[in-house]
């Protein structure tokens, strides 16, 4: 069972945004539960989702799939999927899997919940 924290802000434009926090290990044991909490939250409750990781110190292929699949539900509804704080320990997963190039990743939470997607900001 993963521990996965759940909190709701409400961005500059007026939408709300989602934060998930999951503490433990995002592997093949817990990442269905992870997608399904990310299915359930872009589904009823908004389009745009933060993930903290600042508490998942190992992340396996499982963890990404699970990853991948919420972004790509996200995008179908004009979301927006962003990660925040990735653990030192995780992190070299994203880096050798190229996946901090598919991902917008950001240090902070509260970077990312700024709204404002990286590709226009310049």
């Amino acid at each position: 069972m993963i521990h996965i924290e759940q909190k709701t802000y409400t961005s500059q434009d007026g939408n709300s945004v989602i934060v998930l926090s999951p503490t433990g290990r995002l592997d093949i044991t817990t990442a269905w539960q992870f997608r399904l909490k990310l299915q359930e939250c872009i589904s009823k409750l908004s389009s745009h989702i933060v993930v903290n990781l600042s508490q998942v110190n190992f992340i396996d292929s499982s963890g990404l799939t699970s990853l991948v699949a919420g972004m790509r539900d996200a995008d179908k509804v004009n979301g927006s999927f962003r990660i925040s704080n990735v653990h030192p320990e995780a992190k070299l997963v994203f880096e050798v899997t190229m996946m901090d190039t598919v991902f917008e990743i950001f240090e902070t939470e509260e970077e990312a919940l700024e709204g404002v997607p990286r590709s226009i900001a310049s």
